[in-house]
């Protein structure tokens, strides 16, 4: 083990098999040396166990639970919105299934819970009453988070997927909805793909966030920009990823990094694509935190001198 090296969990689906079950992923995650905790979604990894049970799989596989994640997706009545649905029938059922994920979270000991509402939204013109739904997700986030003021509510946003436009889709419109929900236990997960999704620079949508919110998750990825590819952390936009890092060093994150990639999606071994994940990002955050500390770099920042910071990045990353 590196020492003071930040715990690293991973997305469980990557270590799907066909046929295979959740305890057969969390044996595939607790093969990977340097992963030490895990998330679950609820419903879908509960469907065949009890909090208890699961709580026992993680430790028989050397894993922590980092938190839960909600996943409406597998509710075919949430497919029109979850939190936004026309129906208030169905609001209520997705509130009160994140009730339950909150609970379940609660009794296996864990502290978060993180909502990714990529079925609140729209995809035509005319399609949705905007404030309606905007009030009606303000409500919902108030009602979640007061369930349990003691676990933590952490918005995920995404430009779009499955909807054309998602209610919730860049950071500033995260922001603006937190400060109207007005709870202590809310918060951002920053995922860097859908940060670049979002034309956003992941540093300074990480300023924005520790300024007017709180940072509860931090998903380590990499794509191209044009959809949520999910690629090995580092292995596009190096120079990026640092950066984020830095901002998150001064900031003073000290939370789980989620590897939130898909070796599933092109046939990658996802023990050898975790392992690979863990290297990169330990030989990138041993970079940052000198980047972080390093004066002549501040300095070149504080004048805007784009040649002499790119150097001094450049020099650490390359040895150039």
């Amino acid at each position: 083990m590196i020492p003071n090296r930040p715990r690293y969990a991973a997305r469980l689906n990557a270590f799907k098999r066909k046929g295979d079950t959740v305890a057969g992923m969390l044996a595939a995650a607790g093969r990977v040396g340097g992963l030490s905790a895990a998330d679950l979604n609820y419903p879908d990894h509960f469907v065949a166990h009890d909090p208890a049970s699961l709580s026992r799989l993680l430790a028989d596989h050397g894993l922590a639970l980092n938190g839960l994640a909600m996943r409406y997706y597998t509710e075919e009545g949430f497919r029109l919105g979850a939190f936004t649905h026309p129906d208030a029938a169905i609001r209520r059922a997705a509130i009160d299934l994140t009730r339950r994920g909150i609970d379940a979270c609660a009794e296996m000991g864990g502290s978060q819970m993180t909502l990714w509402m990529g079925q609140d939204g729209f995809d035509y013109s005319f399609q949705a009453d905007y404030a309606r739904m905007w009030d009606d997700t303000i409500a919902a986030l108030a009602e979640v988070a007061d369930h349990n003021p003691a676990i933590d509510i952490a918005v995920e946003y995404k430009p779009n997927e499955p909807r054309a436009h998602a209610l919730m889709p860049d950071m500033a419109t995260t922001l603006l909805a937190l400060a109207e929900v007005g709870r202590r236990n809310t918060g951002v997960t920053l995922d860097f793909a859908h940060m670049l999704y979002a034309g956003e620079m992941p540093a300074k949508a990480a300023m924005l966030a520790a300024r007017r919110s709180r940072i509860l998750g931090l998903h380590l990825n990499d794509g191209y920009g044009k959809r949520d590819d999910g690629l090995m952390a580092g292995s596009v936009h190096p120079v990026q990823t640092v950066e984020l890092l830095v901002a998150l060093a001064r900031i003073g994150y000290g939370g789980i990094i989620y590897f939130d990639t898909f070796p599933d999606h092109s046939g990658l071994n996802p023990i050898d694509e975790a392992r690979t994940n863990i290297r990169l990002t330990d030989r990138l955050i041993e970079i940052a935190a000198r980047l972080a500390a390093d004066p002549a770099l501040a300095a070149a920042q504080a004048r805007q001198d784009a040649a002499a910071a790119t150097g001094l990045v450049m020099a650490a990353l390359c040895g150039a």
